[in-house]
């Protein structure tokens, strides 16, 4: 669609060539030429391109487990993808494949030192082999729960992040009709509110979330991550689009 096409004629999504930097977030807006920045993990987990980096909220226990993490990941990786230029999936995939850091050499003497008791308890003792097995046997099943608990965000953001890729030229065309026409004049610095809309958009019409959980989370994001008015315009293009989806 015209509303998404950027520099190369085949490529109708700005993740498509890594090398292409220039895209069109709207339809009938010039090419928007963003700067390269370092998107590799360490970069985003330091902050060092952007002054007011915000770590995704977490629960009481510090681990990524509610939609509203998975939504703030997702959005992140919308982001970068716009900066960056690779498909928003393909960027989630590589992140999570990525080494955690660069060059890191385990101390096995830590590891002595380490009091493995600490959060478990003293070690089991059991009388007899049957009853060990049954313990192990319980032990794994509650492992295995815990990892389907912790897992479940990143699921979640890969299926948004999907909704996105799959919808992101019709939200294009859609996106011009509801924002701002100074949205619309200066793209490149309205990158983040177009990746909220683009990310909202795609949860209320592809993964099928209620618009009223899909609008106020949009609307969180907006607070932590945008400008004063950006909340308030985001809500009311979404409710905008809910009312012609309906």
């Amino acid at each position: 669609s015209a509303g998404s096409n950027i520099c190369h004629p085949k490529n109708l999504k700005p993740w498509l060539r890594r090398e292409v930097k220039s895209q069109h977030l709207v339809s009938g807006a010039g090419p928007v030429t963003v700067k390269e920045i370092d998107t590799s993990s360490s970069s985003l987990a330091s902050g060092k391109n952007d002054d007011t980096y915000t770590l995704p909220r977490m629960d009481k226990n510090g681990r990524f487990c509610s939609p509203r993490a998975a939504r703030e990941l997702a959005l992140l990786i919308v982001y970068a993808s716009c900066l960056d230029g690779h498909n928003p999936v393909r960027l989630f995939e590589k992140r999570m494949n990525a080494p955690r850091e660069s060059r890191y050499v385990f101390n096995k003497n830590s590891l002595l030192q380490y009091d493995h008791t600490r959060f478990g308890g003293p070690p089991v003792i059991t009388s007899s082999v049957e009853e060990a097995d049954q313990h192990l046997s319980e032990l794994e099943a509650e492992s295995a729960i815990e990892a389907e608990v912790l897992s479940a965000p990143l699921r979640f953001t890969k299926k948004l992040l999907g909704a996105v890729v799959d919808n992101w030229d019709n939200h294009v065309l859609v996106i011009d009709k509801v924002a701002p026409s100074n949205w619309k004049n200066e793209p490149a610095g309205r990158i983040l509110e177009f990746s909220i809309l683009h990310l909202a958009m795609s949860e209320i019409s592809a993964v099928g979330t209620r618009h009223q959980i899909v609008i106020n989370e949009a609307v969180d994001l907006a607070k932590r991550f945008c400008d004063g008015s950006a909340p308030r315009i985001i809500n009311g293009c979404l409710r905008t689009f809910v009312q012609e989806q309906s």
